[in-house]
């Protein structure tokens, strides 16, 4: 099996499987329905999405409000600025997540799965299959590729922000163990990633209920805090928020760069969206959600109108008094723990989609429900999140000096999806061009203040999340136009299987057969794979029966059982069998096989199958205009790959590989 065996190579699903003849499988991907939600009711799955998607916007309360009120910004802490502040906050959630988010955002689904690599495949057909594409066409998957990259770096930053900032209210309950908050953190991160393995719906289970508890305490402990101060409600109006963008001039501005953090997790509502669906996400936000963020926000705004800066360097755990503050600290280091999970989960979903689109070499990907397709866990990813997340702890040992990295990749990744929307609302769902550009200028004209306010931090911890994004970006573009190369290097060595299919019938090759089934991968279908001819040049036989087996990977997360497999029989005991899957689908060998006897009656027995993979050895110092570093770039990931066996589950005892050099 080549290293570029499943090089994506149209944008269509083609129906040939004779439905009704195919017998039922095991395998979780497809026991479920169009968003792998069948089984479960949409109000348990709210509550579960508690516990997964809404933890990082959930915990902001922890350190938003603290930074708003930051002494650097300049801004003095009288009634009418608090009273801004607040506003800006409240809109901020409103506009940002409620409207452009939920309203709009979530219906952008592609098959039930969300995310940037989904909308790119929804909206650019055809992009991840090569050929010459229009300008507008690059410019959109390039601005996708960044939006996942950005994505991507803050599912780094996450974590650390989340667990450091609740581990730091124990300097609140008890100042003496203050010099143990980075060692805690670590050591909860630690845990946290360990215990991913156990699956998101395992996950989801226990922390849906803590999640719950959590909405709960941060609205009950607020509720005093406003009947004390009961004008701080004044603050929904959003006059308040401009008033005060409009007087207090720079340092009304800058703090937006903080008012963003309130937001941080929204863009997680759209990347897990196929793990619990769009009416849950939705359902778990407006009741629950939303109102619990409200209140403490409003809380501890009436706080720091009661106390002042007393309370300004961590206003969340002084809206509590006496012993309360340790229960409080126990929640939120719970809570915050939590927190982190929606970007991890979104991680993984994001991983599998750019592994299937052609953006990333094979990674481990591991089915971890029988109930939910979309549910993962990439073990490769899960480490490196791990050892991200510590450093960043080390680095910048606050939650404060971690928050100068948080907005720029946040309002970056809300940016690119609010660029891409304006395409969907015009590509797919059809809308004039004055409509779409309204809804885009509407949704700019919010985020680029935020992440122009975000700016000067790129100094002061944002220059984090860029060179992130730009590590991310350059492997994905690296891999995709490495494939590409190595497509073009090879392309010689095929000619038409017929050809192959004639000389075999009269005899020109000089061929003994032999019992059994070979099957040999190929990138191009009609196509004679090398490693067919490698193997007849080097071992003069053939077997009875030859399988040509091509995968290609369609636009749309997930293709059904019926329609996964196309048959084409050449004579001579040949045949070539394309299956077709979805990006967030892991193709096995042995199932396919099994849908092969199944619907077209092709038999192999288990033990009287070989499969014949081709190692490419990659050199760096060939014609390609790729340049040299990318070519070791390219080479580097290649060698890294998960093995074409373990990818596609094929026995390992039953694998013969044959070495291919080739020099791009």
């Amino acid at each position: 099996m080549s290293e570029y065996h499943d090089q994506p190579l149209t944008n269509s699903v083609r129906t040939h499987g004779r439905s009704g003849s195919m017998t039922t499988m095991t395998e979780a991907p497809d026991r479920v329905g169009a968003h792998g939600h069948a089984s479960t009711g949409v109000g348990w799955r709210a509550y579960a999405s508690l516990g997964v998607v809404y933890g990082d916007i959930g915990t902001s309360v922890l350190y938003a409000v603290r930074e708003c009120f930051n002494e650097s910004h300049g801004l003095a802490l009288n009634e009418a600025n608090v009273l801004g502040i607040c506003s800006l906050i409240i809109w901020a959630m409103t506009l940002v997540v409620s409207i452009k988010h939920i309203v709009y955002v979530l219906r952008a689904d592609n098959n039930g799965e969300g995310g940037t690599m989904a909308l790119l495949a929804l909206i650019t057909p055809r992009f991840t299959h090569g050929g010459v594409q229009k300008r507008s066409t690059v410019i959109i998957i390039t601005m996708g590729l960044i939006g996942a990259a950005l994505f991507a770096a803050d599912g780094t930053i996450t974590p650390a922000i989340s667990v450091l900032s609740a581990v730091e209210g124990i300097s609140v309950a008890a100042p003496g163990f203050s010099s143990g908050v980075v060692g805690i953190t670590i050591a909860i991160l630690i845990g946290l990633f360990l215990f991913q393995s156990s699956g998101t719906e395992k996950v989801a289970k226990y922390f849906a209920p803590l999640m719950l508890i959590w909405f709960v305490t941060i609205g009950a402990i607020a509720i005093p805090h406003i009947l004390r101060h009961p004008g701080i409600v004044a603050a929904i109006n959003p006059v308040w928020g401009i008033r005060l963008l409009l007087t207090q001039g720079i340092a009304g501005f800058l703090v937006l760069g903080a008012v963003v953090l309130v937001i941080t997790g929204g863009e997680a509502l759209y990347a897990d969206m196929g793990h619990f669906g769009r009416d849950a996400i939705r359902m778990a936000w407006l009741p629950v959600v939303k109102p619990a963020l409200i209140l403490n926000y409003l809380g501890q705004s009436a706080l720091i109108l009661d106390r002042g800066k007393d309370v300004i360097e961590n206003p969340f755990f002084s809206m509590v008094d006496g012993w309360l503050i340790y229960p409080l600290v126990t929640i939120s280091t719970i809570a915050a723990v939590i927190a982190s999970q929606a970007l991890i989960t979104g991680s993984y979903s994001l991983t599998q989609q750019a592994i299937q689109l052609g953006f990333s070499p094979r990674l481990t990907i591991k089915h971890t429900s029988g109930e939910a397709r979309g549910q993962i866990y990439v073990p490769e990813i899960n480490h490196i999140l791990m050892v991200i997340c510590i450093l960043l702890v080390f680095m910048f040992q606050t939650s404060s000096s971690l928050a100068g990295a948080y907005g720029i990749s946040v309002m970056g990744t809300m940016m690119i999806t609010s660029c891409l929307m304006f395409v969907v609302a015009r590509r797919r769902w059809g809308w004039p061009m004055w409509q779409a550009v309204l809804l885009l200028v509407s949704f700019l004209a919010i985020e680029i203040p935020f992440f122009a306010a975000n700016l000067p931090k790129i100094f002061d911890g944002g220059w984090v999340p860029v060179c992130i994004c730009m590590i991310v970006y350059c492997a994905m573009t690296t891999w995709k136009s490495g494939r590409a190369a190595l497509i073009r290097r090879i392309q010689a060595k095929f000619y038409p299987i017929k050809d192959f299919v004639s000389k075999l019938a009269d005899n020109e090759l000089n061929l003994t057969r032999v019992k059994g089934t070979a099957v040999f991968m190929t990138p191009n279908p009609r196509m004679t794979p090398p490693a067919l001819l490698h193997h007849i040049e080097h071992n003069q036989v053939l077997h009875e029966q030859v399988i040509l087996l091509a995968i290609i990977t369609a636009d749309i997360p997930v293709v059904a059982a019926k329609d996964i497999l196309e048959v084409h029989s050449f004579g001579e005991g040949v045949y070539e069998l394309i299956a077709h899957y979805g990006f967030m689908q892991s193709p096995k060998a042995g199932r396919i096989l099994r849908l092969a006897k199944a619907q077209y009656g092709i038999v192999t027995e288990k033990n009287e199958t070989t499969y014949y993979l081709g190692r490419d050895i990659l050199l760096t110092d060939g014609p390609d205009k790729m340049p040299r570093w990318r070519k070791t770039i390219f080479a580097f990931l290649s060698r890294n790959s998960l093995s074409a066996t373990a990818y596609f589950g094929i026995p390992p005892n039953r694998v013969v590989e044959l070495g291919m050099q080739v020099n791009l």
